[in-house]
């Protein structure tokens, strides 16, 4: 039940609209409590905590897919990981925890911090971007030199597609910050296009091309989310699956078939 004693819905509604990078349990904390006093204990679960319940998934799928790896490629890797791909490890972990944060603190009414971490997490992207860019071409040209992998120029395809289609997301995310509807979804299907690092990390997964699919089904359950509480699919799935699900099997035939435009391109971004 919601409390009556909160501010009413148009003054709540107004002071979230000046705080940038609202994420899922950011929108209207009055009128969200008011609208999720359904009979249907499912429904009002999706409406008051899925994003902050996939917050957390995100987490685990991050400690899980990576605990298999980090020992041998990044900790105790030999030969040494460029000191590149640590930073590059603590961005993108310091996004999984501000994805969480920025959804706790609202549930819990810290709307001043919310709004302090907004801006932090708008400066984030931004150097994520820059890092993973970075990172990727860094960690092809060392896998190829110095570890003498086959296929690392052509692999360079998956983490430069991540990083675009995060990017834009990021970018929409921000040109609607005053939309909330369209932008938690945004930051959600951002943060989805991080996860395929983590999911990748299982063997059955990356040798049959599985990741994209994975990030998919997460979405996904964005879709079924709106389908529950609001009866109908957001505009943004609409349109955002449909050409996410295009660019992934670019990518994938991009990074499997390694088409000689692409060595063209791959060589001359790896130098």
């Amino acid at each position: 039940m919601w409390d009556n004693h909160l501010p009413p819905v148009p003054l709540a509604k107004d002071l979230v609209m000046s705080i940038p990078f609202v994420t899922a349990e950011q929108v209207r904390p009055a009128a969200l409590d008011k609208v999720t006093t359904f009979d249907n204990p499912l429904k009002r679960f999706a409406a008051r905590y899925f994003y902050f319940a996939m917050s957390l998934l995100f987490a685990v799928l991050v400690v899980w897919g990576f605990s298999r790896t980090v020992n041998a490629n990044l900790l105790h890797a030999a030969p040494p990981r460029p000191l590149l791909l640590w930073f590059h490890a603590a961005a993108f972990g310091t996004w999984v925890m501000f994805f969480i944060a920025q959804s706790a603190l609202v549930r819990v009414r810290k709307v001043s911090w919310h709004r302090f971490l907004g801006w932090f997490g708008a400066a984030l992207a931004t150097a994520m971007v820059v890092l993973g860019t970075s990172t990727a071409i860094v960690m092809a040209r060392f896998n190829t030199t110095q570890r003498h992998q086959i296929g690392a120029d052509a692999f360079l395809a998956i983490p430069l597609y991540d990083m675009i289609a995060f990017g834009a997301c990021i970018a929409l995310a921000i040109y609607w910050r005053k939309s909330p509807e369209f932008h938690r979804r945004l930051m959600f299907i951002a943060t989805v296009g991080l996860m395929d690092a983590a999911v990748g990390r299982f063997d059955f997964i990356f040798n049959h091309n599985l990741f994209f699919l994975c990030l998919d089904v997460l979405v996904a359950l964005g879709i079924a989310r709106d389908l529950i509480v609001d009866g109908r699919v957001h505009k943004v799935y609409v349109y955002a699956l449909p050409v996410l699900i295009v660019g992934q099997n670019l990518t994938i035939y991009i990074w499997r078939a390694n088409p000689l435009w692409w060595r063209g391109i791959s060589h001359a971004i790896l130098g």
